[in-house]
């Protein structure tokens, strides 16, 4: 009986026995189950016996069995402790939550209120008094997509994949800006088989012929330029602004070289740092495929926007002020030269005048093409004849002899080959009076298109040679 007692007492709930109370020589309490008289709040939190000591008061070795009961643990204690902890981490962690989702919801409604801004100037032509005042749509929609450019492309000054915001508004927002030319259509006749065997012919709508031709060919090259972005995720070279060092670079020739090469003119791109040994070849096999990758895709840009800029009309303000004189226009020492020369070399034109920057460059071809068309214009005048016989002098081999026909071709080659030389040219004057009063809203879209899709392939190949030329200066060193 007093066995049984001492027994319920000590499994009472709350009832904690002192060492001295309990008869050492009792073994009975040894065999008790440890864990058979715990209780379902305890359960929930189940530490060892090693991890709740460390929470408790230090107790002697020995006294671990005449204590075998559970109720001597504070697991009541701590496990309050613990869900007082948990519940703190389980909130914070729903705030932090709470907040991000905020922090989204505010940069979508953000970027949904700049997409409203910009559709807004869009729709109303730049002009936001609404008066009608405004530029037109082809207008509008060119220099969107030239904007747009700025924006994401602006501030990307180095060989490296674009952010993902960034990449994301790109393509957004070019869908938008492209989604009219899927509305510019052209109806062509079709055949079509009735239920009766007989065959009609219909009018069906399609995409423009130059929209059908010319805007699938971009989406391309635009991807092909973005993964020519991404593919360097890893690479070995780095960059650094100019007129400071990197803490990882060692060579400081490869700087001032740089700088050189690039004519201290374009002071404002970083530039680029390679390790003190140089490229792997690896890297530099990869830096040059990709540059003939971005070539040929500047070189396609460049041909479509070549082809858009020369279907576009002439504006009657241009051809009303062009010189009366080719001659005048370009000089005597190139005039003579081009009248004179039995074969006509315009390489060697060009090599002649010793062209020493972009703006002489710019200069001569607004000069070249105004002289072209001045010439042109002479050469239609003097076959004011009936139709017929127009017709006849343009298959006869006299009018190619005429000397204003002569002359306009030389200087279409000539500016050709400009143009060639300098790739990084600037618009002409004709080219800028072109966008300027072109009201065709599919040529105004595929011009500027494939006008900063050229930009952003030169500027790859640039950077990708500036790297080039930095890995090929610490060679040398070396050797």
């Amino acid at each position: 009986m007093d066995d049984s007692s001492n027994f319920d007492e000590i499994s009472e709930p709350g009832y904690h026995p002192s060492p001295s109370s309990l008869d050492q020589n009792d073994q009975s309490t040894v065999e008790t189950p440890v864990y058979s008289t715990m209780s379902g709040d305890s359960s929930m939190f189940g530490r060892t016996y090693s991890e709740t000591s460390a929470f408790s008061d230090p107790i002697d070795d020995n006294s671990y069995s005449s204590e075998p009961s559970p109720s001597h643990w504070p697991v009541t204690k701590s496990g309050a402790q613990d869900q007082a902890i948990y519940g703190r981490l389980e909130m914070k962690q729903e705030k932090q939550v709470v907040d991000d989702k905020l922090d989204d919801q505010e940069s979508a409604d953000l970027e949904l209120e700049t997409m409203k801004e910009r559709f807004s100037k869009l729709l109303l032509g730049e002009d936001m008094s609404g008066s009608g005042k405004g530029v037109c749509t082809a207008i509008t929609i060119s220099n969107a997509i030239t904007n747009l450019y700025a924006t994401v492309f602006g501030q990307n000054l180095r060989l490296e994949p674009l952010k993902p915001e960034k990449k994301s508004m790109w393509k957004r927002e070019m869908d938008c800006l492209l989604s009219v030319c899927d509305y510019i259509v052209e109806f062509v006749p079709k055949s079509q088989n009735s239920r009766d065997g007989t065959t009609l012919e219909v009018m069906e709508s399609r995409p423009r012929s130059d929209i059908y031709i010319n805007l699938p060919a971009l989406t391309k090259l635009d991807a092909m330029l973005i993964e020519v972005l991404d593919s360097f995720q890893d690479r070995e070279f780095w960059y650094a602004e100019q007129g400071s060092m990197s803490s990882n670079s060692t060579r400081s020739g490869s700087f001032r070289r740089v700088i050189i090469q690039r004519k201290e003119e374009k002071w404002w791109v970083p530039v680029p740092c390679v390790p003190p040994d140089g490229l792997s070849e690896k890297s530099r096999k990869h830096l040059r495929h990709k540059r003939d990758c971005a070539y040929q895709i500047h070189k396609a840009a460049m041909a479509i926007n070549s082809s858009i800029l020369a279907e576009m009309e002439i504006p009657h303000t241009y051809m009303a002020s062009l010189p009366k004189s080719g001659r005048a226009c370009l000089g005597d020492t190139i005039y003579r030269y081009m009248y004179t020369a039995d074969r006509f070399s315009p390489d060697h034109l060009l090599d002649c005048l010793n062209i020493a920057s972009e703006h002489e460059a710019l200069e001569l071809a607004d000069q070249v093409e105004a002289s072209m068309y001045t010439w042109r214009r002479k050469a239609c005048l003097s076959h004011s004849k009936s139709s017929w016989v127009i017709v006849k002098d343009l298959m006869s081999d006299i009018d190619r002899t005429d000397k204003n026909h002569v002359l306009a071709e030389r200087a279409e080659t000539l500016l050709f080959c400009l143009k060639q030389r300098y790739p990084e040219l600037s618009q002409t004057s004709l080219d800028t009076c072109k966008i300027q009063y072109n009201r065709d809203v599919g040529q105004a879209t595929l011009e500027s298109y494939s006008r900063v899709l050229e930009g952003l392939a030169f500027n790859i190949v640039a950077w990708i040679d500036d790297v080039l030329f930095v890995d090929k200066s610490v060679r040398t060193q070396d050797q």
